[in-house]
């Protein structure tokens, strides 16, 4: 019984693997809002009532794909991260490890557009992202916010002023998500997080088309910048 069960669980993973291809294949061709369960059944080969049998909706089919998506980039920034920390040498620093994070990011979105477009481009019409996306959409930032503990750990921040009237949804913000760093670090890491995406979202998307040529090297400053906000540039004075 065993071997039988292993089998059916093998080809369970193979089905269900062959779905998710053909459906970004899809999202590739149609986008997220055109996504059809008929149509990839229709592909595959298989009638629709197969299909349900693996994702009973589209919904159920898009969640898949979106923490799918959500993990491939997170797995890509942790790995820069594990990477960068093990590099041979004098020990990296939190700025290099920050930055080698952030191009693994953007790298990951330029090598899988459709798959970036999914997770961070427009929502898709009539769907609601359930609690399951909400831990893999972290692992970016979870990443971020470990580097930032690491350097204040080993090396100290250049912590930035805080604003008196900042200071209640920072005091919030350091509780929710990083407990072990200051208000004054919190907000403006949660911007620089947010900030982050927008500059791989610009590229991603065509916006700087016309405008920015020298990408890579515009990015890697930018994202530098971005480091000085979160006081990884070692401690003032």
């Amino acid at each position: 019984m065993s071997a039988i069960r292993g089998a059916r669980e093998r080809a369970r993973i193979e089905v269900t693997a062959a779905i998710k291809d053909e459906a970004r294949k899809q999202l590739a061709a149609e986008g997220a809002a055109k996504l059809s369960l008929r149509a990839v059944a229709r592909e595959l080969g298989m009638v629709s009532s197969a299909l349900y049998r693996y994702f009973p909706s589209r919904d159920d089919l898009l969640t898949a794909l979106i923490v799918d998506a959500y993990d491939a980039v997170g797995e890509a920034a942790e790995r820069a991260h594990r990477t960068a920390a093990q590099a041979p040498g004098a020990p990296s620093t939190g700025l290099a490890r920050w930055v080698a994070v952030a191009c693994a990011v953007r790298d990951w979105a330029l090598a899988h557009p459709h798959e970036y477009a999914l997770i961070y481009g427009s929502p898709v019409p009539g769907y609601t992202a359930p609690q399951d996306t909400v831990g893999p959409a972290a692992r970016v930032g979870m990443v971020l916010i470990a580097i930032v503990e690491e350097a204040h750990r080993d090396e100290g921040l250049a912590l930035p002023p805080l604003p008196d009237e900042l200071r209640p949804e920072a005091e919030r913000l350091a509780a929710d998500i990083a407990p072990g760093l200051a208000p004054a670090v919190a907000a403006p890491l949660v911007a620089a997080w947010s900030q982050l995406f927008g500059l791989v979202s610009f590229e991603v998307f065509g916006q700087f088309n016309r405008v920015v040529e020298a990408r890579e090297v515009f990015f890697r400053h930018a994202v530098t910048e971005l480091a000085r906000t979160v006081g990884l540039l070692g401690r003032r004075g």
